[in-house]
Formats: C-alpha cells, structure tokens, sequence
C-alpha cells in the first residue's frame, strides 16, 4: 500500500477528513468532561508560615493545651495573655458549647518575652507549666474551678536569657494504684448480637514522685540542661537541674527535645545530630519509702538527676540534598519519643524517635504540594561489640589480656514517611500504641506506632475501638494553626488564622443510627461510647465531650437506658446494695455515679425545663449521696488530723449542714407524699396484678413520678436509709451542742453576771439552734420513715430468695464447691439484673407484685397513720427542685431562683456587676457619690457563683478562712453530679 492510499485514523469515510481543531472533547469522552478541572490544593497562608517557621526555631511553642479535668488553657496570638476555657452545657437548653475567655492575670508578662509553651500535668488538681520565650517558668493549679487557678510557681527570679529557652517538656506520670500496670479498656467485639468488651494490662513506666498524688515537671533547656520542678512535703516548688549536653558552640544548640516515661529523652541539635540520654531520679528517701508509701511530712526530699548517654546519630539525608523538600525535612517542626511496649504478638517493641520535618511551598517555586516528612528511629537493647581479627593477634601475639568491649546502642533508622499535609500537632494514646496527627487543615489522622501505617480510618462494627470506626468524624473541618485534643479524644480546639478558639466534637454524618440494638449502626455507636467512657473513668479523666457527642441521641426511647447497661457490662459496675447495710460501699461507688451522671445529663433539657423520668430519678439520687457524705466527712474527721481540726466547732460548717438536713427532710416528706398520692390512685393500684403489673413502669413515666423507683431500687434504697440515719445523727448532735452551750453560759453567769458570751460561740450556738428547728419541724418521722424503709428491704430480699430458689435447686445435695459456686454466681447474676432493670426505669421483676401489695396494703397504710397527709400535699418543696410543671417552671424563671448545692439554701441572682469588683470602668463615680460608692462596695463584697459545667447547678464561690470549713468544703470540689465547676462573671448566669 503506497503512502499516498493510507487511510488517516481521523479520517471520516463519510464526510472526508476529520478537523480536529473542530472537535469537542465531550464528543470523546461523554457529556461534561470538557468542563473538568483539576482541583487545586489551598495555599498555605502567611499564617501558616509562620507557625512552621516557629514550630522549626522552638521545640516547645505549644499555644493551647486541654487538661484531664476539662480546663482549656490558651495564649493569645500576641503571646501577652494567658486565658482559660471549658466545655458547659448550655442552662437553657442544656447543649454543650465552649465557654467565654477568662483572662489570667497570676503572671508578670515581659513584652520583649511572650508566653509561648502550654503543658498540663496529669494530677487531680490540674497543673498549668506557663513557659516564655526566654525559659521562665510559672505554675498555675486549677484545684476549685476550671477558669480561676492559684499561682504555685511564679517566674518572677527566673532570668530572662535565651540559652534558657527550653526546647522541650515533660510532666511525670502519676503512678497506677498497682505501681506494675496500668488497664486498657477495649477494643468492643461483636460477639453474636452483642459486644463481647476486652481489655489488657500495659506495664506502667515511672519513674514517679514519692507522693502519689503529685508530679514533677522536666524541662530541657537549649544550652543542653535539664530542669526539674518538683513539690516539697510542704507543697512547695523547688528546683533541681543537670548538665544533659557541653555545649561550646552554635552547632551544639539543642533545638527540639522530647520526653517520656522512663526518662528516656531524645534531643535535636543545631548541626542536625539525634542524641538519645537515660536519665535517672534518686529522691533521696530510703529504698523502702520510695517504693511504698509517700514520705513523712518531717523528711524533706532531696532528689538528684544523673544521666547516661546511649547513642547518637543524624536524621540528614543519606544522599546529596537536591530539592526544595528534602532541604526542609531536615528542618524539624516536631520530635517525639515512644517508650518500649510489647507489641500484638506479645514481643517487646524497642523504643522509637519520631521526627517530623515539615516542607511548605513558595509561590512560583515547581514544588507546590505541601509535605510532611517523618523520619523513624529503633532504639534497640544494647548490644556486644567485637574487635576486628586483627586486633585480636596484635593482643595475643603480645600476651596482653584486653577486656572485652563496653556493649553500645546504635539507632536503627527506618523507611521514611511521607504524607501531603502540613502536621502541626501531635500526641499518643493507648499507652503509646497510637500516635494521632493534627493537620492544618483540621484533619486528624491515627498511626500505628509499629507500621506507621494509617489506623481506625474505615467502618468496622466488628471491632471497636473507637468512634471513628463507626462513622463519626469532627463536627468542623476548617483549617488552623494550631489543635489540642480533649483528653478523650472526642473533640478538640483549635487555634484559627485569626488566632480564635473553635471547638469541635465528634459527629455521625452518616444518617439515623437506628433505635434498639437490632440496627448495627446504633449497637455499634453504644459500644464505641462504651469503650470511650469507661477508659475515661477509669483513668479519671473528665468525659464531658463523650456526653456532648451523645447528647443528639437522647431523644431516643432507650439509648440512654442502653449506653449505662453496656458501661455497667464493661466495668462490672456493682449495683446490688440488697445484701448491703452500712452504705459505705454504696456511697464509695464512682462507678455507679458516673452512671447516675450520665443519666442526670442526658435527661436534663435546661435549668427551666422538664427533666426526663431518668433524669429527675439520678438528680435526686445524686444529691441525696452528695447530702451523705458532707454529713459523714464533717462529722467523721480523719483521725489523722482530728487534733487539727474540727468541723462540727465551726459555725460555717453546722450552718451548710443545716441546710442539708432541710433539703434531707423535704426530699422524704415528698417521697412520702408521692407514695400517698399513689395510694389514692386506682390507675396505679389496677396495675398491681399479675396481668398488668408489667405495666407499672409505662404508667410512672407517664406521670413522671419516680418516688416508687427510688424506693424499690436497692442502691437509691440505700441512699435514703443513709440520709435517714444522718439526719437522726444531726438531731442528736444539735440537742447535745445546745444543750452543753447553755449549761456552759449558766455557769458564766453564775460566777460572773456581767460577763458577755464570746462572739465566736454565740454564733456557733445559733447555728445549732437553727439545726435543731430544722431537725425538729419535719413533717415527717424520719425513724419511722427508716423502719418503713427496712421492711421493705427484707421484703425484697425474701422475694429475690424465694424467687431465685429454683437456681438453687438445681444444685443437688452433696455438689462439689465449685458447683455451689457456680450457682451463687447465677443468682448473683440474675439479682444484679433485676436491679439494675429497675435503675434503669424497667418495671420490677414479676417476684416483686407480692412485696407490693403488702407494702401499699399494709405497710404504707399503716405508716400513713403516723402522718398529716394534708399538710405534705401543701407543702412547699421548691428546694428539691423536683416540680416540673410548666406553671412552676415558668415562676421559678422569673424570680431567677436557684438553689446553692451546698449550703441548700435560695439564691436569688445572678450577683450584680461591681466596678468596684474589678467589673470595669473607672472608680471616679465612687469618689464623687459616697452613697453610689458603698453600694458598689457593698456588691463587690457579694460571693460569686460557681456553675456545675455538666448539670448546671450553681453555689456561692466560698472560701474557708477556718480549718473545719476548708476541710469540708474541700469535699464540694465537684459538683454531686461529678462535674466541674466553672466560675461565672459577675453579672452573668452563663459562662
């Protein structure tokens, strides 16, 4: 075939050649695709830049951190202002949101020296280290409310030099009440048509302070020392420090430094070098009270630092540095150090460095996609060396006998990590087996420590360990500079472009989640929480942001009544008190209030608003607990410091008890005018066959009334019979207290008439007077009310034996003990699922209709006689806040009354806003008007408030100038419902 008869592949046999300048695309490829466009990733902003470029010249530049308690702590973009946050339900529709700034005002800021690092430690009473540019350090506690610390530390002597910027920070880890392990809950497996909940010990590594209850915070320094703040027996801050590295030149500068458990500290030098130091704390205690039990108060610590250095290596390429990306992956943002675990094959996992080089691309430059770049390090056991066979013939050919060489560690580097995002954050969870990743562009990513492989980023309802894997993703996902995470890892803050904080929790975009535990999604997302949840109070973190992230599901019939079933599932959650008669255990179970909690919030829809049938039931059954133990604490002074104080000598503390007895006693007159007003009714009374008694439960939820579930409960049982004997205490102790003062002033007055009384005991005096009107001018016998309850505790525990003696029987005479065992176990069981049933606002098991009858046909009848049922119906019990009627609700909002948790007593509010108080403005008016100027002296002197962030409830802002008060107030540290206080402005009911 000649070229001139070759047919053209474009050639239309039909209509000639083909114009290809003519043709559309779409005429290829379809319809549409002539429009497509290649998206184009957002450039970094300035911003951006200069959060890189200060994450690349400052190892510790951390601006906003969040705390195990709840307390968000951040910086102001200016670096001059330390201000403080917190997550709190919303009071008037009880919706989670993040609270208003409240500024810090503890610290002196140098302009020339801004506050640039943020780190919590992990005690009970939150610790704050606030570190400038220069390496000052201060020490703010959050030990009350979770915007208003107390200086411990302050870095007023510290000087202000930059070798002593400090390049990276540690605080210790608390100890595990074991010191051997600490427990990791989870993952959830599908197991049939339930999850079947896993957990696993992880070795715990110290080292530790000597008193369990505090830390002690490590800082290096770029000029290689290595500081350590730590508390003295009497609280107060001390200092110790050692030299890490020599450092006689620029290129040995230390630029990033990371920390962790063990001690173990990798530090990044100028000149690109990764050294790897042991470090060692001897406190300066005998061996036998470091290991056991914190030192005595009269025995000072001593601790002393010493250090061995392991190994050292490079993180520069191993090749000739040829392009823009690998010049800034040896420009570190971030250093990590993961401590030695066993990985999931029961071998231990050497210990790991991470370092992270970020690469952020110019304008007009080829390299336009932004990298993250994360160099991996093993540090592995030490290891022999040998001598080359050389040196061994030069030794023995001179009949030398050489020792043989020290054993070395050498790094081993692994493959590099490349990912298409800019990290500007990072942290582990599960012990170290995670590492979790914030982006800048609000993403968040979780890698296998081992593989570095990206974990928990696909559905998988058959495993579970966390949200993620269920569908949840973060609510936002706008860029930022900056990101912390809650300590649950349901949400987090993020710092903005504009230097603003935005929170955002965990949501599930992915439609309904269905409403039993027949839809996957909705037993899936009960197990997630689950496995969040129980970690959480285990490890007595705050867990609020798992309630906000559950908080859209409540408004399903049995979700909340569902989620506290698996918690009680997963951490065995003791809720059978039927056997139990001294109510110790019962008010010492957190486990049981966490769940009481969860029920009080997820049933609660603002403070004017009514609550669920579940939520008024936990309301009440956590403040009757919270009534027990101020009575106990107060009147059961530790005997250890019972020669320092005593309570019941001070008029502040038997005044708060006071109020405890009246709120007591109106809790068990409306319990009882509850249970008459059932009496009277024949809907109720109907339902007590047993063709309708399944019906009970229906019906009392219809109504709202939880009086019966209180009762038939054994744990709110045994509550009630506490406050029962606890106010039978007060009543006894005022008439003691009264009776001894006035024996006392007749005596006074016997030798002396013109004698005046001391102030001190005057008001004291009047303080158990007011104890003994309350204790004495109850509606009801509380005797009488306690014996009503213990009948029908026998009754119910009769029932549960007469009902449960079939699993008995099947365990013949002369079975071995295991079997007897086995079977004590099944009625155990089977006892344990008929209370937490009806914790659960189920209706009481079939075996409970004849304790019933006999309690509403006898018993409660004849109690009735001992009481003036009118004057119970008439009474007034708006210090329970328990009526919920919109006509109720609608008055209590208009007078804006609340009730102070503490001293039960009606406060009116909020308290007014002072110029005089620091509320702003100038102090001329008060100069100029004397009448004007009282008054706001007068208001400044008014106690704030105090709002719980979880349930809303508020008390005065008290302090105790006496060590009785302190002591007892010490206890209300949390609100009754777990949840942290949060101090409200003045003038405001909203934080």
């Amino acid at each position: 075939m000649t070229e001139e008869k070759m047919p053209l592949m474009l050639e239309n046999g039909m209509n000639g050649a083909m114009q290809v300048d003519q043709l559309d695309v779409d005429d290829l490829f379809g319809d549409g695709v002539g429009g497509l466009s290649l998206h184009t990733a957002r450039p970094p902003t300035k911003q951006l830049r200069q959060r890189i470029d200060e994450l690349r010249t400052r190892g510790c530049c951390q601006g906003v951190a969040w705390s195990r308690s709840g307390a968000i702590a951040s910086v102001s973009p200016d670096g001059k202002t330390l201000e403080a946050r917190f997550l709190r339900s919303h009071p008037d529709n009880g919706d989670w949101g993040l609270s208003e700034p409240t500024k810090v005002d503890l610290i002196s800021i140098n302009p020339s020296s801004p506050i640039i690092h943020l780190a919590w430690a992990s005690t009970a009473s939150p610790e704050l280290a606030v570190i400038d540019a220069t390496g000052r350090v201060a020490i703010l506690t959050y030990s009350i409310t979770l915007n208003r610390p107390f200086a411990t530390r302050k870095w007023d002597h510290d000087p202000c030099d930059d070798l002593h910027a400090i390049v990276g920070s540690y605080w210790l880890p608390l100890a595990p009440q074991s010191k051997q392990y600490w427990v990791s809950h989870g993952p959830a497996v599908k197991d049939g048509n339930q999850y079947r909940y896993e957990s696993s010990f992880v070795r715990a590594g110290g080292p530790w302070h000597p008193n369990p209850s505090k830390s002690a915070l490590l800082c290096v320094t770029t000029n290689g020392h290595l500081k350590m703040f730590w508390a003295q027996n009497n609280n107060k801050i001390e200092e110790t420090s050692l030299e890490l590295e020599s450092v006689n030149s620029s290129d040995d500068l230390i630029t990033h430094a990371a920390l962790h458990s063990y001690l173990w500290i990798a530090l990044a030098t100028t000149n690109k070098q990764i050294r790897v130091v042991k470090v060692g704390i001897h406190w300066g205690l005998p061996q036998s009270q470091s290991d056991t039990k914190p030192p005595p108060g009269s025995q000072a610590l001593n601790p002393t630092l010493h250090e061995k250095h392991v190994a050292i290596s490079t993180w520069l390429p191993s090749g000739p540095s040829t392009t823009p990306v690998d010049s800034a992956a040896t420009q570190l943002t971030h250093l990590e150090i993961l401590p030695s675990v066993m990985d999931p094959n029961g071998q231990g996992a050497p210990l790991v460095i991470l370092a992270f080089g970020t690469y952020v691309p110019t304008p007009n430059t080829p390299y336009q996609e932004t990298q993250s770049i994360i160099d991996k390090w093993e540090v592995p056991g030490d290891q022999p060396q040998s001598l080359h066979p050389a040196f061994e013939q030069l030794g023995s050919r001179r009949n030398s006998t050489g020792t043989a060489p020290a054993p070395t560690c050498r790094l081993k580097k692994c493959d590099p990590v490349v990912i298409n995002k800019a990290v500007i954050g990072l942290h582990t969870i599960q012990y170290g087996n995670v590492v979790c990743l914030a982006f800048s562009d609000g993403s968040v990513e979780y890698r296998d420590r081992y593989t570095l492989q990206e974990v928990y980023n696909e559905m998988n309802l058959d495993r579970v360990m966390t949200l993620g894997q269920v569908g949840f993703t973060l609510q936002d996902d706008s860029p930022c500079l900056q990101m912390a995470f809650s300590p649950t890892n349901c949400s987090v803050v993020k710092v903005q472009d504009d230097g603003k904080v935005k929170w955002s929790r965990l949501h599930h975009p992915l439609g309904d989640i269905g409403n039993s535990n027949q839809d996957a999604p909705y037993a899936a997302t009960l197990a997630a929480l689950t496995v969040a949840a129980s970690t959480a109070t285990f490890n007595n973190i705050n867990y609020d942001d798992i309630l906000a992230v559950a908080r859209p599901f409540a408004n399903k019939k049995r979700f909340t009544f569902d989620w506290i079933n698996e918690i009680v599932r997963m951490l065995k959650v003791p809720v059978d008190y039927s056997e139990d008669t001294h109510h110790d255990s019962l008010v010492r179970n957190s486990s049981l209030q966490m769940c009481l909690s969860i029920l009080n919030h997820l049933g609660y829809k603002g403070m004017f608003q009514p609550r669920t049938f579940g939520g008024k039931f936990a309301m009440l059954a956590l403040n009757a607990r919270n009534v027990v133990i101020l009575i106990t604490i107060a009147s059961n002074t530790p005997v250890n410091i019972r020669e320092k104080l005593s309570p019941l000598d001070e008029h502040e503390v038997v005044d708060a008890l006071a109020g405890c007895a009246k709120w007591s006693l109106d809790l068990l007159a409306w319990l009882t005018d509850s249970l008459f007003a059932l009496l009277d009714d024949p809907q109720f009374l109907a339902l007590l066959t047993p063709q309708r008694f399944s019906e009970m439960s229906t019906y009392l939820q219809s109504r709202s009334d939880v009086s019966l579930h209180l009762l038939l409960c054994s744990s709110t049982r045994g509550f009630l019979s506490a406050v029962c004997r606890r106010i039978l205490h007060l009543e006894i102790l005022s008439n003691r207290a009264i009776e001894f003062y006035e024996r006392r002033a007749a005596m006074q007055n016997a030798t002396d008439p013109s004698s005046q009384a001391k102030g001190l005991h005057v008001v004291l005096y009047k303080a158990y007077q007011k104890m003994q009107r309350v204790t004495s001018s109850s509606l009801i016998k509380v005797q009488e009310f306690d014996r009503l309850l213990t009948v029908l505790n026998n009754d119910i525990r009769t029932a549960y034996q007469t009902s449960l003696a079939s699993l008995a029987s099947k365990n013949p005479p002369g079975a071995g003990a295991a079997a007897q065992k086995a079977v004590d176990a099944q009625i155990k069981t089977a006892q344990m699922h008929c209370e937490l049933n009806m914790l659960l606002a189920s209706s009481p098991p079939p075996a409970f209709l004849g304790v019933l009858l006999k309690f509403f046909n006898t018993d409660l009848r004849a109690y009735r006689g001992l009481a003036d049922p009118s004057k119970l119906f008439f009474a007034d019990y708006d210090l329970l806040e328990v009526d919920d009627d919109r006509r109720t609700l609608a008055a209590r909002k208009a007078k804006s009354r609340f009730i102070d948790v503490f001293k039960r007593v009606e406060l009116v509010g909020p308290p007014p806003t002072s110029r005089a108080g620091g509320g702003g403005g100038s102090g001329a008016a008060g100069s100029s008007n004397s009448n004007s100027g009282g008054k706001e002296a007068e208001e400044a002197k008014t106690a704030q408030w105090r709002r719980c962030v979880r349930c809303s409830a508020v008390m005065e802002d008290v302090f105790g100038s006496r060590p009785g008060f302190t002591f007892v107030l010490a206890q209300q540290r949390k609100c009754s419902c777990g949840g942290h206080w949060g101090l409200l402005p003045r003038g405001s009911l909203i934080g």
